[in-house]
């Protein structure tokens, strides 16, 4: 039998923490709108995942579909990353030997 490497009060503890992150970068979406959405995407994804596993834990039924959600969540966050690194790209010398 396989033993849970995670127990319910510190899935508990890390899905009150991204919850923390998700409305901190939700908050200030203002201050930097590309960043905080990739942070808010990302913290979606890792509070799925935290609550799925919640669920195994407790012999909970399952959610539905995660699988869709974290794609369509993790996609954006991705699309914000290769756009930023292709505009950080530009502006990066050119190495000379």
């Amino acid at each position: 039998m396989k033993k849970d490497q995670f127990d319910e009060d510190t899935l508990k503890h890390i899905r009150n923490r991204l919850d923390y992150i998700y409305s901190i970068a939700k908050k200030n979406y203002n201050d930097n709108p590309a960043l905080m959405d990739t942070i808010e995407s990302l913290a979606q994804v890792a509070l799925m995942f935290t609550n799925i596993k919640l669920q195994e834990v407790n012999d909970q039924e399952e959610t539905k579909s995660p699988q869709g959600y974290i794609l369509s969540k993790l996609s954006n966050s991705y699309s914000r990353m290769t756009e930023y690194e292709k505009r950080n790209e530009k502006d990066f010398p050119t190495w000379k030997l």
